[in-house]
This record gives C-alpha cells, structure tokens and sequence, in this order.
C-alpha cells in the first residue's frame, strides 16, 4: 500500500505524479510504489540490509516517497535482486513522470560525504546513457556486492530513459562513497523531476522526451 503521506508545505505538490510496477521473474518478485512529490518517507525490504539502507537514503533525500518489496534469490548471490530493483525503481520513475511537461529535467548535485567528495548530472532526455566512474577497496559492504553499483544505476538509467552520470571525485571508505552516489542521484533526480511554471510544454525544442 502506498504510504500515508504528510503535509508538505515547501515542496508543490502535482496530482498523479507517482507509480507502482510490479514485475516477476523466475529470480525476483518485486513490487515498487514511487511517488516524486513526496516527504522522503520510505518502506523498504529487499532483504540486502545496506541495499534498503541506500533506497532509504535515496528516498529522504530526494524528497521521495517510496514502498519497496522484493523477493530475490539472495541466497545465489546480490546481483539479481539489486539488478532488477534498478529496473523496476526506473520504470517507476519514468510512469510517475508522465508526459514529463514543465519539468525542469536537468539536475546536478556536487555532495560531499566525510573523506568522499561525489558529482551526478542527469538528464531526463528520454534517451539511456550512463557514466559511472568510481572505484572500491572492498568488494563488498555487508552483503551488498560493490560491482553491483555500476549496475543498480545502469538499470535505473536505461528503463528511466534518462541519461545519468556518476563519478567519484575522490573518496576512501567504500561505505562512504556509494552512499554519497546515492544521495547524489536523489537530489539531482529532485532537481531534474520539478515542475518549473515557466517551463509551458515540453523542455526540449524537439517536441519529444
């Protein structure tokens, strides 16, 4: 069920702007409620603790509302459940969106995190791309498989359609950096996804997102 909501009184609020997908496979079972405009109230169980951990962070600090249940075959390995999240969030985001009309659709965030230092750019142009440039010492943080970054946020970009870069400043704690990459996304995708009342269309001299 999506999540009670609370009053927001700095944020405009656009009817409709949210989503739930569900999607099963032989691997996952996974169901996401996405809301854009929301208080950063967040249900998460992906059965990853430091994975519900970073769509936590995700939804607080992007201003989102988000209910994530997933179903995966953890006991493999990481990589589908975390994989197939990103498909799912993304497709989430890209229906919350509608027709995209009076977004702003760019956004950028520059955020530090103790030692860490990261940027993200997106663009909500309808057309998939990544960029990730970032490096761990560790291969993983509690059961969370850190190559699975570059993949989490590949899933996101290619079924939001949007065009997202990511790279790592500088940083040492492995901890520290990917969730710096995940606060990074959220404020970026807020700036991107707000309405702009002097934006009367489409932002794009193409006709099309």
């Amino acid at each position: 069920m999506p999540i009670q909501l609370k009053s927001d009184l700095n944020r405009e609020k656009v009817m409709g702007r949210n989503a739930k997908v569900i999607r099963k496979t032989s691997e996952t079972d996974i169901e996401i409620y996405f809301e854009t405009d929301g208080t950063g109230e967040a249900k998460v169980d992906t059965g990853i603790g430091f994975f519900d951990h970073m769509l936590k962070s995700f939804a607080r600090h992007g201003l989102f509302n988000l209910d994530v249940k997933v179903k995966g075959d953890i006991e493999v390995d990481c990589h589908h459940t975390i994989e197939d999240t990103g498909i799912v969030l993304g497709e989430a985001i890209k229906k919350a969106l509608g027709d995209k009309k009076s977004i702003r659709r760019y956004g950028s965030s520059l955020l530090p995190m103790d030692e860490t230092l990261v940027m993200c750019a997106i663009d909500l142009s309808g057309r998939p791309y990544l960029v990730f440039d970032g490096t761990f010492n560790t291969d993983r943080v509690g059961y969370f498989d850190t190559e699975m970054v570059k993949e989490f946020f590949y899933a996101i970009s290619y079924s939001a359609g949007m065009n997202l870069h990511i790279k790592e400043m500088y940083g040492e704690n492995a901890h520290h950096i990917i969730e710096a990459m995940f606060k990074a996304f959220a404020r970026s995708l807020d700036e991107a996804t707000r309405i702009d009342r002097r934006v009367t269309g489409l932002p794009t001299t193409k006709g099309a997102l």
